[in-house]
């Protein structure tokens, strides 16, 4: 149909009437499609609650929009959301946020991975010198991929070229570092380095921003990943900076608390940011709602495992939390991902199928060539960590709160490769990062 046959037809429209165009597919994959709806109401953004953002809608949200349109119920199978209108067209500002997107998958190895790249070469000559440089390096460094993240959030914000993100990120996160370090000393720069990033993803995700889907660590929309909410590469990180960031705050803040205390803050945390960051209106990641709680009660148990009592409220909290947050998502009508894949599963032989399919996706990630370059170095961590676990405990053992705090993240990392279709970028990512912890540990230690 061409667009002034079109035309001719939306003027044709009478009562309640609704034309649906779309944009004929090109034979390139992952393009985003034109459409356009006329009718009653639809005089503004589309957008749906499958997006959450305006001017995007996904190809799955046409069906259920026809269905409602006609008063015909839409069926639970699917996984679409009515299609609406809202304010009026931002042509300039659909753009601007499709150009973002595109530039999410290209841009992360010159961003991330060129950054990372030379931290770890200035480490390693910082490491040759020993002494007192090599443990400010290895502090600097640390608190620098600490504040990767909120760095590529600001990044999202400001939309620079490629050079200029390169720049932002590999002198912003070391600088961010070194202020933290000459303010704060010992795990008091380790927890506020952790707390500022895990706040910054969580106001962004509560305001309903889309910096996080924008950032070069978020769930990038422009694969049709997801528009909204926390990604699996964030969830990595932040199960570790949430529960060892918790134990760094109390040993550095905190460090006469009882350890009952102690506990009841690992499990407070733990259950606050499984709500923000797994609950359908905020971050929407039904791996947090796992991953967090047990990280959380893992930390608890392990700094109060004298007290029954404090177990067995460790033990029941992750059950807890997964319940709460899906009678938020059924009250507020979220639909979130936890929701329509265990709620409303058809009893229990399609939960197990959910579980099972789930297992199997995560089994199959680990066969990527990208991660069989890195297992080898996690296996061969992972035993030195074991050969090395009294030297380990010794590093930790006037830091009760932060030798539990490692735990429960360690404990999160394996849930959440366990529990989640990309299990492998979680071991990756989680392992990097409690790499970052340790070593922090490590150059604390006295001379």
């Amino acid at each position: 149909m061409t667009l002034a046959q079109l035309a001719g037809l939306v003027r044709g429209l009478r009562g309640d009437d609704l034309v649906v165009a779309i944009e004929r597919a090109p034979p390139e994959k992952n393009r985003q499609l034109a459409i356009g709806i006329a009718g009653r109401g639809f005089d503004g953004d589309l957008t749906s609650d499958s997006t959450r953002s305006d001017g995007y809608v996904l190809s799955t949200d046409v069906a259920p929009t026809i269905l409602e349109q006609l008063g015909i119920a839409v069926p639970a199978a699917m996984s679409g959301q009515a299609i609406r209108a809202e304010g009026s067209v931002d042509a300039g500002a659909i753009e601007s946020f499709g150009d973002r997107m595109g530039v999410i998958s290209e841009r992360r190895g010159p961003v991330i991975g060129v950054s990372l790249l030379v931290w770890l070469v200035l480490l390693g000559v910082a490491l040759l010198a020993q002494g007192r440089v090599a443990r400010v390096a290895v502090r600097v460094v640390g608190l620098s991929v600490i504040y990767l993240p909120l760095v590529l959030l600001l990044g999202a914000a400001l939309e620079p070229s490629k050079g200029m993100e390169q720049l932002l990120v590999m002198l912003g996160a070391p600088l961010l570092a070194g202020l933290t370090l000459v303010a704060l000393s010992g795990y008091r720069a380790l927890a506020v380095a952790s707390g500022l990033v895990v706040l910054a993803y969580a106001l962004d995700a509560i305001a309903g921003s889309p910096l996080t889907s924008l950032s070069l660590l978020g769930p990038n929309p422009g694969l049709g990943v997801r528009f909204y909410g926390i990604g699996n590469e964030l969830e990595a990180l932040l199960g570790v900076l949430v529960v060892a960031g918790t134990g760094a705050a109390l040993a550095g803040f905190g460090p006469r608390l009882s350890p009952r205390r102690c506990a009841v803050a690992f499990l407070a945390t733990g259950f606050f940011f499984a709500l923000v960051f797994a609950a359908g209106r905020f971050g929407a990641d039904v791996g947090a709602a796992i991953v967090l709680p047990v990280g959380g009660a893992v930390a608890a148990a392990a700094i109060a495992a004298r007290s029954r009592r404090t177990a067995l409220l460790a033990i029941a909290a992750p059950f807890a939390v997964l319940a709460l947050i899906a009678l938020a998502d059924l009250v507020s009508g979220a639909n979130a991902h936890l929701t329509r894949s265990v709620l409303d599963a058809g009893g229990l032989g399609d939960l197990a199928d959910v579980t099972q399919r789930r297992l199997q996706l995560s089994g199959h990630s680990f066969a990527r060539p990208v991660v069989l370059v890195f297992l080898p170095v996690i296996a061969a961590l992972a035993v030195l960590a074991v050969v090395r676990r009294d030297r380990l405990g010794a590093l930790l053992e006037n830091f009760p709160a932060m030798r539990a705090g490692l735990l429960g993240a360690l404990a999160a990392t394996v849930i959440g490769t366990l529990a989640n279709d990309s299990g492998a970028l979680l071991l990756e990512i989680g392992a990097a990062y409690l790499l970052v912890f340790v070593s922090f540990a490590w150059s604390e230690r006295p001379l």
